[in-house]
Order: C-alpha cells, then sequence, then structure tokens
C-alpha cells in the first residue's frame, strides 16, 4: 500500500472530532429478538481534519499537505489526540503498560497493541504506527533495551528480540502511537468568505489497514 511516514501537523489535528466505528449487520427476526455479526475484527477510525483550522496558515498547511499526498493516494499519520498513549489518561508511560505476548522460547518477533477493558470484556486493537523514542518494552517486569535487545519497525509496529525471550515471560510494552489514515475526499471546497465567517471546510480523514 502506497504510504508516507509523515505526521499531519499535530497542531492542525488538535481539535478536529473524530473516533472508531464498527460495522455491524442487525436482522430482526420475526419473534422481536435480534441476530447481530460483524464482518469486521478490528474497528475504524474517521476524523475531520477541517476543525482544526484557525488562520490562513493553517488552510495553506493543509492545502500543501493534501497536495503532497496526491489526496486521497498516499496514506499518512495522524495523531488522535483523544487516544494515543498506551496508558490510560495522563499516567506516565511504563514499559509495563500493556501485556502484548507471553513468550514461547522460540519466537522473537513480536507486534505492538493497546488494550480496551470494560468490566470483563477486553479489545486488543493493533498498533502499526509507533512514534519514534516513544516506545519502552520489558519481559517479566525488566526494561530491555532498544538497540541492545531489541529492534522496532516503526512503519510496522513489530518488535524483534534478538535473542527469543524466555518460556513464560510475559512481554508488555508501553509507547506513543499514530493512527494511519488517508484522506476521504478528493477535493477541498474552500470559500475565504466563509473562512472568515469562522465556517471551516469539511476534510473527512479515514483509517486504512496497514
Amino acid at each position: 500500500m502506497d504510504f508516507h511516514e509523515v505526521r499531519f501537523p499535530a497542531d492542525l489535528s488538535f481539535g478536529s472530532a473524530g473516533g472508531p466505528e464498527r460495522r455491524t449487520r442487525i436482522v430482526t427476526l420475526a419473534n422481536g429478538y435480534e441476530e447481530r455479526n460483524t464482518s469486521w475484527q478490528h474497528s475504524r477510525r474517521r476524523y475531520d481534519a477541517g476543525l482544526g483550522l484557525r488562520s490562513l496558515g493553517d488552510l495553506e498547511a493543509l492545502i500543501g499537505f493534501f497536495e503532497a499526498r496526491r489526496g486521497p493516494l498516499y496514506g499518512f499519520r495522524w495523531k488522535d489526540w483523544s487516544d494515543y498513549r498506551s496508558v490510560m489518561g495522563q499516567g506516565e508511560l511504563t514499559p509495563e503498560d500493556v501485556e502484548i505476548a507471553v513468550a514461547d522460547g522460540a519466537t522473537r518477533q513480536f507486534a505492538l497493541a493497546k488494550e480496551y477493558r470494560s468490566g470483563s470484556q477486553t479489545y486488543l486493537r493493533p498498533i502499526t504506527k509507533p512514534v519514534r523514542a516513544t516506545v519502552r518494552i520489558a519481559a517479566d517486569g525488566v526494561e530491555m533495551h532498544e538497540g541492545i535487545d531489541w529492534s522496532l519497525e516503526y512503519g510496522s509496529g513489530l518488535i524483534t528480540f534478538v535473542t527469543p525471550p524466555e518460556a513464560g515471560a510475559t512481554i508488555t510494552a508501553g509507547f506513543e502511537f499514530d493512527v494511519p489514515v488517508r484522506f476521504d475526499t478528493e477535493r477541498i471546497s474552500i470559500s475565504m468568505a466563509s473562512f472568515n465567517a469562522g465556517e471551516v471546510p469539511d476534510v473527512p480523514v479515514v483509517e486504512v489497514r496497514v
């Protein structure tokens, strides 16, 4: 897939609206009960990049970024200010924020993920665009060091250990991450009169699978 490893200006994504969506097929039976199923294992996120525009300079930055990506042709990184860290709230990132695997003594490669929990239910979201210099990894609570014990493919979120962790060891991680997205429109329509009056253009952005 065509993807540019560049982040949409974070100051422009701040203030944008958006979040996860699910696709669920619901059939109401004759007796009033429902059957529900989904073809999506993972949610997909949508945002409106237009809501973060506050000045003509912001507008110029948006147009420049849109043109450089050739509209929706190339994907890019997006900072979701409401959800961009492995830890909930404003807590400090630690290498034990999320359990990502239990080692089998042979596997050297593991994928980053973020856990969402409500009651007894959990959802593990794949993280494919970690932010460089924020990732911390531990095995059974002992922090391991990048470049010595492990390496990370920042374009896919895959961690590779130099030697396989001991069988039974719990692999955990802490990190910041971006969302892989593309523009969900082939044009940006702007009226300067409306923009100066406080109306911002609609610039939809949608998450892509990588």
